[in-house]
């Protein structure tokens, strides 16, 4: 392997980790925060790729697609949290997953009485449509940049928010003793409705980055849903940090795995690590309590 396919499979590692990451981040806030498995989170983020997807086809503008189509997932997520959701807290795992893969199974349908069955394009914007000389002869596509741009200053927020502001605070005692917090004033109700709905976004963002690499199509987010797991066990549950790590282990992880390995030994690998990893830390490399 030459140093411009190193790097360039490289970056493919990075970017799918970035991507990863956008998506596992809302995953490891609401598990980690509510204790709630949902793996409905896959759902928003195919639901977030359709509606740009949409948007975009209406005005040519993959911008406004972009402000419209996340705030639009936050409210899905925010309805389906109110809705069902919210019932289920205070229920055993197995009736959070059950109930959310029944959820999955509702929300691909009726995407798919909505859109159809035929995959749905979404282009990359026209502004980002070229390539970057990084050095010599090694080219990126301008598009991969962003997603890897958009990936950081996302972690570094969550980060900031989460841990030194007065509504990470917050999330963080609802967490801790929801009845403690309550009697201290704190609308934990709210406050978990709010982390969904961002948790959604961020499955939403996930999606529409992802729409003009891969196709836009019905059950487009299980996939991501299984590897977005993976990084949140890894990284350890509700923690940031632990997910933006893991999410670039992953994504290196499995670029040069299928580069350089057999199909099927290359698929395996990250979960290969994952068993490693979890046989040297079982709560994951940063684990939030204790």
């Amino acid at each position: 392997m030459d140093v411009a396919l190193f790097t360039e499979q490289l970056l493919n590692g990075v970017q799918l980790g970035v991507q990863l990451f956008l998506m596992a981040a809302g995953l490891t806030l609401v598990f980690g925060i509510m204790n709630m498995i949902n793996l409905t989170h896959g759902s928003l983020y195919m639901i977030g790729a359709f509606v740009a997807a949409a948007l975009f086809g209406h005005t040519g503008s993959f911008l406004l697609a972009l402000v419209i189509a996340v705030p639009a997932t936050a409210l899905a997520g925010a309805l389906l949290e109110a809705a069902v959701l919210r019932h289920f807290y205070h229920r055993g795992h197995l009736d959070q997953v059950l109930v959310t893969f029944g959820l999955i199974l509702v929300l691909n349908e009726i995407v798919k009485m909505i859109w159809g069955a035929v995959p749905v394009p979404l282009p990359v914007p026209q502004l980002l449509s070229g390539s970057v000389t990084l050095f010599a002869d090694v080219t990126y596509p301008s598009f991969r940049l962003a997603i890897l741009g958009v990936g950081a200053v996302v972690a570094l927020g969550l980060y900031a928010v989460v841990a030194h502001t007065r509504i990470g605070m917050w999330v963080r005692a609802g967490a801790s003793n929801r009845d403690i917090a309550s009697a201290m004033g704190v609308n934990v109700e709210l406050i978990f409705s709010l982390v969904f709905a961002a948790g959604a976004a961020l499955a939403g963002l996930a999606g529409i980055m992802a729409g003009p690499i891969n196709a836009v199509q019905v059950g487009m987010g299980e996939p991501v849903l299984i590897l977005a797991l993976v990084v949140t066990v890894i990284g350890g549950v509700g923690s940031i940090k632990g997910a933006f790590i893991a999410a670039l282990m992953i994504g290196v992880v499995d670029t040069f795995g299928r580069v350089l390995l057999p199909p099927a030994l290359g698929s395996m690998m990250i979960f290969m690590l994952m068993a490693v990893i979890l046989a040297w830390r079982p709560r994951g490399l940063f684990p939030v309590h204790g």
